[in-house]
């Protein structure tokens, strides 16, 4: 049973008397290997995003300013919903070869200049150290931190990310990029380089083509959507984990779920299903609703909507923003 956010037992499942489980769950760990129908689901998926894409470029270079504000906030939204399909390319959970998920992962994220390799070794790791001190996600939001106003503006508009990742272009350019979380192999170097290289390509041709007289698709086909983009990536990502519990490894606890309706299910690419995701993250994405089931009954951050969770972490950050002397 689901209860809004703000009634006791809410999020927090039975608030702070959660005492855990009564026995384990029995679907929620179980593994599945990715079968040809799972990699014709995410093959639809992108060809909705190649029509979306279309459509919301056709309204941005309208007359019609209403349109035009339309057009932007679909580019945006698809980008951000391109990294989310690139999230599934990271787990090799969208195609029968595994060598296909980087071919696709690339372009996915060039368009909010997200490395793909970079970031499956980053999130990889984050998967496997959530739950201690050594977490650590790609999106540099910590969600141990108290929660303030100050912080989730800071983290909605992360425009700084992007001078981060010019950074990175250029260390990769010179040869002196180095990872900063540890070792890793040499040919997982060798790819994120090779695809900060191809980031500065794509800067370097809208940059040449601004330059030319084209300055205005550039500007809204790509740098207002992705203005509005980031933004919208930060909010996909927030619920992930915050105000979850931070010393246990124990997905119940540390992660949270919404189960949402069809099109946040769809934006968020399966987002919204974290913890069936942490669970076994090499799943389908399209396969984790039916977990979600055990979810509702073990976990003990779940939420029925967005508008739930939102509205908590609104209630949170107000409350630590007043007890701030």
């Amino acid at each position: 049973m689901y209860c809004e956010a703000g009634e006791p037992g809410s999020s927090e499942r039975a608030g702070d008397g959660w005492h855990g489980r009564s026995h384990e769950p029995e679907l929620l760990y179980q593994r599945a290997r990715v079968a040809a129908g799972d990699e014709r689901v995410f093959v639809g998926k992108l060809c909705v995003v190649a029509v979306l894409i279309l459509l919301g470029g056709f309204a941005a270079l309208s007359g019609n300013w209403l349109a035009m504000a339309a057009g932007f906030v679909v580019l945006g939204g698809v980008y951000t919903h391109a990294v989310e399909l690139q999230h599934q390319c990271l787990h090799h959970s969208a195609f029968t070869a595994a060598r296909r998920h980087r071919i696709a992962g690339i372009p996915l994220g060039i368009p909010l200049l997200v490395s793909y390799s970079h970031y499956r070794v980053r999130h990889l790791q984050h998967h496997k150290y959530l739950g201690t001190s050594q977490d650590s996600e790609f999106f540099g939001f910590d969600t141990r931190q108290p929660l303030t106003f100050r912080m989730l503006l800071r983290g909605l508009f992360d425009y700084g990310r992007l001078l981060v990742v010019l950074r990175e272009i250029v260390r990769s350019y010179r040869g002196t990029w180095t990872y900063d979380l540890g070792p890793i192999a040499d040919h997982r170097r060798r790819q994120i380089l090779s695809e900060y290289r191809l980031m500065g390509t794509f800067i370097g041709t809208a940059a040449a083509l601004s330059a030319v007289g084209f300055g205005e698709y550039v500007l809204k086909l790509w740098v207002i959507p992705l203005a509005v983009g980031i933004p919208l990536h930060f909010l996909v990502e927030l619920p992930e984990h915050i105000l979850c519990d931070t010393d246990t490894s124990d997905v119940l606890r540390n992660t949270r779920s919404i189960k949402g309706s069809w099109f946040t299910t769809w934006f968020t690419n399966g987002n919204n299903l974290h913890v069936e995701h942490h669970a076994a993250m090499a799943v389908p994405i399209n396969r984790l609703r039916e977990r979600h089931a055990e979810v509702e009954r073990f976990g003990k951050y779940v939420e029925r909507t967005y508008l739930g969770f939102f509205h908590r972490v609104l209630s949170e950050a107000r409350r630590n923003t007043k007890a701030r002397p």
